[in-house]
């Protein structure tokens, strides 16, 4: 039996900002459980729902050197689908209505959470032979791993992988307050460790720390090894190349599933999909939309920022909606200026977009369930899951060939009649607004290929069985090391 221990800063269904928190509670429950025992770690916020408060027992109690400091940290675990949740608790560090702050503070929370789940580990009676760490709130974890605790017995054997959910962010702040923070020794912050253009960066420390690497995506892995997709760490990325994977993100087929989902209104399968079209005729009455079936209805559920694309969607919004025939739905929070983008054009166009500002978990499944197609235009998209699960309920993706968008989405080809969606490869407005417009004709001209194309969608298998088999070789790979 091999122990994983997976580390990360959210996880479903205790706390979500975005993608990792489906990761990392999603994945566990797909691993072989006669061979893996796989448990998760994370912290226990105070701003976690409180439904989830009773389950937590209390475990045991220790304290954690931080340098100078003495932190208190306490341990609870709870069960979720057959799983051990352990969660770290300190009310210093993990109180606040949100789970990250500002960076100041978060470079020495996530230092405290680091430290505080390698010291809990002897004394939970758990000695993973491989600790899975993910992004850079848990990056100084495979440093401290092998500088501080390296002479110690208990911590000998364990190895280390590190996930990169996202390039763009890498907790980066002044070095001689984190050499403060972290009593991390003085030699390690150099440019070819933990030092980057003048900051600590923990990030970095992960990605040159662990053993072994891994992003969301092979494309996204090929892609951060670019000056133009590795954020200032291409050359790094590369010096890791042989310890570098792309291990696709999976999503969760009970969830996202069109047979039982509790959110929608109506159940449809491969075989018979006609609850759709009632679906989607609802989703235009509730929204004041024209309820139309030869209309496409093109849904958006996203955060509303630069790197998903919305700066092309703003530049070419009036002139699909003035001179085509399409609808929008959009779900999301975001930037200021996006976010009133949709309210200007739902107040200009109100039988043509509906804009719903915020997040809500039976809203996005609708959409999902409901729309025609789904549009993600995105400049980088490490792996991306809404696409996978538009496919699922036979919602046609038309995005941008990046990242996981790349290799989920198989373009439309209609002299052999393959795809599941509709792509471009260049991040510009009008190539964006000629593959709408492409999508568009398909739809209304060429029903029985649409079709056909819903339902390769629908057999995709993007579940997380696959991804679940390939981190098991890795984890196999490092512990017969």
């Amino acid at each position: 039996m091999e122990n994983i221990l997976i580390v990360a800063s959210e996880a479903i269904p205790y706390m979500k900002t975005g993608g990792l928190a489906d990761v990392a509670g999603s994945l566990p429950k797909y691993f072989d459980k006669n061979k893996y025992d796989v448990r998760v770690i994370m912290p226990k916020y105070k701003c976690m729902s409180e439904e989830f408060l009773p389950q937590l027992k209390f475990v045991c109690h220790f304290y954690v050197n931080l340098n100078w400091r003495k932190q208190y940290a306490g341990i609870f675990k709870a069960e979720h689908d057959g799983v051990t949740y352990y969660f770290v608790d300190n009310e210093f560090y993990f109180a606040g209505d949100k789970p990250y702050n500002n960076i100041y503070e978060d470079v020495e929370k996530f230092a405290y959470f680091s430290k505080a789940v390698l010291e809990a580990l002897p004394i939970i009676d758990f000695a993973p032979d491989v600790i899975h760490c993910n992004d850079w709130q848990t990056g100084l974890l495979p440093v401290f791993l092998k500088t501080v605790y390296g002479s110690d017995n208990f911590y000998a054997g364990i190895k280390t992988v590190f996930t990169i959910h996202n390039m763009k962010f890498q907790g980066r702040w002044k070095i001689r307050e984190i050499a403060d923070i972290t009593g991390l020794p003085e030699h390690i912050f150099n440019s070819g460790e933990l030092e980057f253009y003048g900051e600590a960066n923990y990030l970095k420390g992960g990605i040159v720390y662990a053993d072994e690497v891994t992003t969301v995506s092979p494309t996204y892995a090929d892609e951060i090894c670019t000056p133009e997709g590795g954020e200032g760490l291409d050359g790094l990325m590369l010096e890791r190349r042989r310890h570098l994977s792309g291990i696709l993100n999976g999503i969760d087929y009970d969830v996202y599933n069109p047979m039982t989902d509790p959110y929608i209104k109506k159940h449809f399968s491969i075989k018979d999909i006609s609850g759709k079209l009632m679906n989607k005729r609802q989703l235009q009455e509730d929204h004041g939309l024209k309820v139309d079936n030869d209309v496409m209805l093109i849904g958006i559920v996203s955060r509303l920022t630069d790197q998903k694309g919305f700066d092309l969607v703003a530049y070419m919004m009036d002139e699909m909606l003035s001179t085509m025939d399409v609808q929008f739905v959009v779900l999301g929070t975001g930037e200021n200026q996006y976010e009133g983008m949709f309210h200007y054009f739902q107040s200009k166009y109100p039988d043509k977009i509906s804009a719903y500002i915020g997040y809500s978990e039976e809203k996005a499944h609708e959409i999902y369930a409901s729309c025609d197609a789904f549009l993600m235009p995105s400049l980088f998209e490490p792996c991306g899951l809404s696409q996978m699960m538009a496919m699922r309920y036979g919602t046609l993706p038309i995005v941008r060939e990046t990242g996981g968008l790349k290799d989920t989405v198989q373009p439309y080809n209609e002299y052999e009649n393959k795809g599941t969606g509709f792509s471009f490869a260049d991040y510009n407005a009008h190539d964006m607004l000629h593959v709408i417009k492409y999508a568009n004709d398909v739809f209304k001209n060429h029903k029985d290929r649409w079709q056909e194309m819903m339902e390769r969608a629908m057999r995709e298998d993007f579940s997380w069985n696959a991804s679940a088999r390939q981190y098991e070789k890795l984890y196999d790979k490092l512990s017969h090391k």
